[in-house]
Order: C-alpha cells, then sequence, then structure tokens
C-alpha cells in the first residue's frame, strides 16, 4: 500500500507514490481506459475532433471519493486522480488519433489487406510515442517548465478540488467562465493559454489564426488552398529539428555535467536526450519496415523505392513527433492532422505510388497525439507532486504515469481492433482520412510544389529567428494551419490582460491568473465535451 494519506500532499522526498497496478486503482484505471478509449473512437468518427478527456478522469475519481465507504477513501490522493487522468486521457487520443485514424485510410482506400499490417505497425508507433515524452520530459527540449495548458489545468482542477479556499473558488470562477463563453462559441481555452504559454510562441499562434481567418474575407486570398501554411510548417519543421540536433552538440561540447532542471532524471541531459532520440530514430524505422513488408509494397515498389520508402516513412513519423510535441508544449494546440497532410504531400513529390502513400500517411498521422498528450498529463504530475522539489516521489510518480498510460494504451488496442469494422462498415470513419485519401487520388501539380518550396523558406527563417525556446515558426505555421480567428483574437487579447495584470500586480498576480486560466481551459473543455455526448448537443 501506499504511504500517501488519501488527501495529503508530499512534505517530505521518502514520500512513496501510490502504484498503478495496486488493485482498487487498477480496476479504476481500466474502467477509465476502457470509457475513453470508446469516447475517443466515438468523438472522432461523429465530430471529427478528439476531446481532452484528462479532467473527466480525475473528476471520476474524485466522485468515486465521495462515496461514504472506507475502500473508496484512498482515492481522495491527488496522486491517484493524476493516474485516472492520465490513462483516461491516453485511451482516448491513443485508440482515435494513434489507431482509427491511420486504419481507416487504406480501409477507405479499398486496401483492407493492409489495415491489419497498419494497425499493427501503428500500436507499436503509439506505444514507442509515448515513452519517448516520458523519457525527454523535463529536458531542454521538452522543459517540464514549459506551458503545457491542459496539463496546468488538470493540476489546478485537481489541487482545488483536495484544498478548497480562495483557489477552488478562483478556479470554480474560471470554470463557469469558461463553459459560458464556450456555450457562445468562444474559445475560452485560447484565452486561458494566453496566461500561461510563452508570449512570443502565443503571439505568432494569434497573428496565424488571424491571418488565415481573413486573408481571403479582407484580401480575397485563400492561403490554405495555395498551400502557404503547408509550406511554412514544412520549413519551420524541418529547422526545428536541426535545432534539437543543435541543442545535444552544444551541450555535448561543453561537456557532461550540464545541469539538470531537478535533478530527476537519471543521468546526463545530453546522454539522455541522445539515447532517446536514437531509439526513437530505430524504432520508427523498425516500425517503417514492419508495415512495408507484413503490406505487400515490395510488391509494388522496387528495391531502391522500397528502401526509400521505409527511410522517409521513418523521418516522416520521426518529424511528425517532434513538430506536434512542440506545438502541444507551448500552445496546447498540435496541428497533427495538417503535419501529416503535408508528410503526406511530401511523398507524392517524391513519386512513392498510391498504396505507398496511403501507408506513410496512416504511419506518419499515427505518431504526435500520444506524445503530446503524455507531456500535457506529466505536466500535471509534475505540478502536483511539487514540481520536482521531491526527488523521490518525482522520479516514482513520473514511472507510475508512464505506466498508467501504457496501460491505457494496451486496452485501447483490443477496444479499437474489436469495434473498427463494425463503424468502418457504417460509413463512420474519422473525416480527415476522407481528406488524406483524396489527396493521395489526386495527386500533386508542379503549382502546389513550388507553393511549398517558396513558403518553406519564409518558415524555415522565423524559426531560425526565433530560436528552439520560442518556436515561433512552428506556433505562426500552426495558426495557419487552423481555421480559427476567433481564437486568434481570444489569444491576443489574452497576452494584453497578462500584460496589464502582471504589471499592476506584479509577480504575486501571477499564481492568480495561472489559476483563473486553468479554470477557463477546463470550463471550456468540460463544456465541449459534455456537449458532444449528450442528446441534443453537436452533431
Amino acid at each position: 500500500m501506499s504511504k500517501i494519506a488519501p488527501s495529503e500532499t508530499p512534505r517530505q522526498d521518502v514520500t512513496e507514490h501510490p502504484r498503478v497496478f495496486e488493485p482498487a486503482t487498477l480496476l479504476l484505471l481500466l474502467a477509465l481506459s476502457v470509457f475513453g478509449a470508446i469516447i475517443g473512437v466515438q468523438l472522432l468518427t461523429t465530430l471529427g475532433v478528439t476531446p481532452n478527456t484528462s479532467i473527466i478522469g480525475a473528476m471520476v475519481a474524485m466522485i468515486i471519493a465521495r462515496i461514504p465507504l472506507q475502500s473508496f477513501a484512498r482515492f481522495r490522493s491527488i496522486h491517484i486522480q493524476n493516474l485516472a487522468q492520465s490513462a483516461t486521457s491516453a485511451a482516448t487520443f491513443g485508440a482515435a488519433n494513434s489507431l482509427l485514424l491511420p486504419i481507416a485510410i487504406p480501409w477507405l482506400f479499398g486496401r483492407q489487406d493492409m489495415v491489419m499490417p497498419m494497425f499493427i505497425g501503428v500500436s507499436l508507433a503509439m506505444l514507442l510515442d509515448g515513452y519517448m515524452l516520458y523519457r525527454l520530459f523535463n529536458t531542454r527540449i521538452f522543459p517540464a517548465e514549459g506551458a503545457w495548458p491542459p496539463g496546468v489545468a488538470a493540476a489546478e482542477s485537481i489541487k482545488a478540488g483536495d484544498r478548497g479556499g480562495k483557489q477552488a473558488a478562483l478556479l470554480g470562477m474560471g470554470i463557469v467562465i469558461g463553459a459560458i463563453g464556450s456555450f457562445f462559441k468562444f474559445p475560452m481555452a485560447a484565452l486561458g493559454t494566453a496566461f500561461i504559454g510563452n508570449i512570443w510562441a502565443l503571439g505568432m499562434l494569434g497573428i496565424g489564426f488571424l491571418l488565415r481567418g481573413y486573408s481571403q474575407p479582407v484580401f480575397g486570398i485563400d492561403i490554405n488552398q495555395l498551400y502557404i501554411p503547408h509550406g511554412m510548417m514544412a520549413g519551420a519543421g524541418v529547422v526545428a529539428l536541426f535545432q534539437i540536433i543543435r541543442l545535444i552538440r552544444t551541450s555535448n561540447e561543453e561537456g557532461t555535467t550540464a545541469t539538470q532542471h531537478d535533478s530527476t532524471l537519471p543521468e546526463n541531459q545530453s546522454t539522455q536526450i541522445g539515447k532517446t532520440l536514437r531509439l526513437g530514430a530505430l524504432g520508427f524505422v523498425a516500425i517503417s519496415v514492419l508495415i512495408a513488408l507484413s503490406s505487400g509494397l515490395y510488391a509494388h515498389l522496387t528495391l531502391p523505392w522500397l528502401l526509400a520508402f521505409m527511410v522517409y516513412a521513418a523521418f516522416a513519423a520521426f518529424l511528425h513527433q517532434m513538430i506536434v510535441g512542440l506545438a502541444a508544449m507551448h500552445s496546447g494546440w498540435f496541428p497533427a492532422f495538417a503535419v501529416a497532410l503535408i508528410t503526406l504531400l511530401v511523398g507524392i513529390l517524391i513519386g512513392f505510388p498510391p498504396e505507398a502513400l496511403a501507408m506513410l500517411c496512416g504511419f506518419s498521422a499515427a505518431t504526435g497525439p500520444a506524445f503530446a498528450d503524455m507531456g500535457y498529463d506529466l505536466k500535471a504530475g509534475w505540478i502536483l507532486r511539487g514540481k520536482g522539489e521531491f526527488t523521490r516521489l518525482e522520479v516514482s510518480g513520473r514511472r507510475q504515469q508512464l505506466l498508467a498510460a501504457m496501460l491505457a494504451f494496451v486496452v485501447a488496442i483490443p477496444v479499437v481492433l474489436f469495434i473498427f469494422r463494425d463503424y468502418f462498415s457504417q460509413g463512420l470513419v474519422p473525416p480527415v482520412a476522407k481528406v488524406y485519401v483524396a489527396a493521395i487520388n489526386a495527386g500533386v501539380s508542379m503549382d502546389i510544389a513550388k507553393s511549398l518550396l517558396i513558403w518553406a523558406i519564409p518558415g524555415a527563417l522565423i524559426q531560425f529567428i526565433g530560436g528552439p525556446g520560442r518556436q515561433m515558426g512552428v506556433l505562426l505555421a500552426t495558426g495557419l494551419l487552423i481555421n480559427n480567428p476567433l481564437a486568434g483574437w481570444a489569444v491576443l487579447f489574452g497576452i494584453l490582460i497578462r500584460y496589464i495584470w502582471i504589471r499592476r500586480g506584479g509577480e504575486a498576480a501571477r499564481n492568480n491568473m495561472e489559476v483563473l486560466a486553468a479554470g477557463l481551459i477546463a470550463g471550456d473543455a468540460l463544456f465541449s465535451f459534455f456537449n458532444s455526448i449528450l442528446p441534443g448537443g453537436k452533431k
């Protein structure tokens, strides 16, 4: 049994973290994982998007803890609630984005014989995705001090439910305001995110939202049809990858005594990052080989083309993972659908045949969502465990969160395997999968290729100027890929409020602002979730 009392926060470094495989906790996580997987599949096929369900998992644990029986009292632990939200969100994104979406592509393409090879490959990619973020969390690439807005929202919600008081009232007010704003279609999550994230990164995101939303009505130019956002993301993404490599090389040149953020990594940061990235690269290469051989692509490709496919598929999956993770950390948005389309367009330009493109697109789309979601959950746990102050608790808790997420992924695999044929036979497929198949069938013209190449240049320059800490190019391209001008106004308005608030209240006002921001994000997420599943909600 854990040594943490139900509602107790850690007070010394030797405090043990609750374990995933304790019977009562395991039963709760299994039930939440099945729930999260089914909800994710249902909403992705009916609405085309996957909501963040982590707060729902924490709420379920809070509600169970209020049952007046001794056996349920343990669920008052904020750390068990953190495990509950981790499992719920991992199952949701894993089942929907990492599993169902990729296998829908060969299904719609008319190659049902390729569905199972794809399913096996993306299942492995999902597990690798989550493990890589676990290894990279709290490093220079993905620091625990990064914004990770949904993670902050989950942590503050759990803390408020545990402690009560003024902070709980402020959070509750934020939740109410967030839900009301969401009811009137105002993006309250965007407003809340502006209180938390990097101002430079969020400023570029807001500008991107506005340019995409008003380019056609104001200037008569549809930047999406011109593939301007796609070109900019391609350029920014490649530069971001080189910046990550440079971070590792620079630190290695400085020696092997680099300081860690809170001493919770088992080895030198550069060694940790290098080993993890090499593991990821080799893992994605192995999965691309598995997909290529098991799906019979060798019958459609000569040996040089087969080798080219394996290398490019692994590179595309790896780059997709990094871009999605960086965007998620800074803004709370991850443009997974759009970045997968970019890797597909480049694959078409390279000249891969349609069957190879279908497998390439599915593999690329599978990486990133589980990676980003793991970052949100680990951020929540890092806050709840004292922000690295208690080293033993942080190391143990982070490992238990990994186990909770992996458990959720393992549960999501048979859930999707059991239900996908019924869904697809009824025409219930993720809408974005139809976009991918249409792109494969249509091909890419020289005009599109020219636009991608031209706009990759400013994307690369902006990313280079902003540097790895601001990710300005990636965030600008993220905004350009999403048609949501209201979110642009919300982000820029939020940055202005943040500036005035801190200028007048000083650093003491920052904590209250972050709690309110967490409420706004949580209220938006809760309203969107329940509005999606209740009768009469969005269709």
